[in-house]
């Protein structure tokens, strides 16, 4: 099999980046954002994803954190993208619950070729560590329109505001581990009806 890898670089007037990706990887991870709340959650996505990345990032962090967070979603999704290829012998869908203290959360994908986004979590702050939350949905949507999958994410349970965040990311790593796992009995076979995704 072809080795599920990317590297992808995305230049604006705004920021520059650079993506790698492994999804058959061992969950290394390597991050230069400028931002240190959103690298935390990027290892989440590594470690419990199982997959190697690194992301590197410069932009104009010195108006606020947007554009850096909503490009970074936009890369890692068309790194991801690329690095899954035709989706051939993938389960193609994935979900996870994943706890933290007294935070739950539910996130479910499917590698549909559908970009959509559900998200759904009642944060308690508006910040933290200076992280304005809301930035996490467009990395989202930034990631799932490049990606071309669909996501539903849901904060069951929660009332520390990091708890919430850090349950949302281990839970789409731990989805997204799962959906682009090989299925031997889907080996070279694509995982829809229509036979393509």
């Amino acid at each position: 099999m072809a080795a599920r890898k990317a590297r992808v670089e995305r230049n604006t007037l705004e920021t520059q980046i650079t993506v790698e990706i492994d999804l058959d990887g061992t969950g290394k991870s390597s991050f230069e954002t400028g931002v240190p709340f959103l690298d935390h959650m990027m290892d989440q996505i590594a470690r419990h994803g199982l997959v190697d990345l690194t992301i590197k990032s410069t932009g104009d962090l010195h108006i606020d954190d947007h554009h850096t967070v909503e490009d970074i979603g936009i890369t890692l999704g068309q790194a991801f993208k690329q690095a899954v290829g035709d989706k051939k012998g993938i389960r193609r869908y994935g979900h996870a619950y994943v706890p933290l203290d007294e935070a739950l959360s539910r996130v479910v994908i499917d590698l549909s070729g559908r970009p959509g986004l559900a998200m759904d979590v009642p944060y308690t702050r508006a910040s933290v560590g200076g992280f304005d939350v809301d930035l996490f949905e467009e990395f989202f949507h930034g990631f799932v329109n490049h990606s071309m999958v669909t996501l539903h994410i849901d904060n069951l349970k929660g009332k520390n505001t990091h708890h919430q965040i850090e349950t949302v990311f281990k839970a789409f790593g731990r989805a997204l581990r799962m959906a682009i796992e090989l299925d031997e009995r889907m080996a070279g076979i694509t995982p829809s009806t229509k036979g393509s995704l």
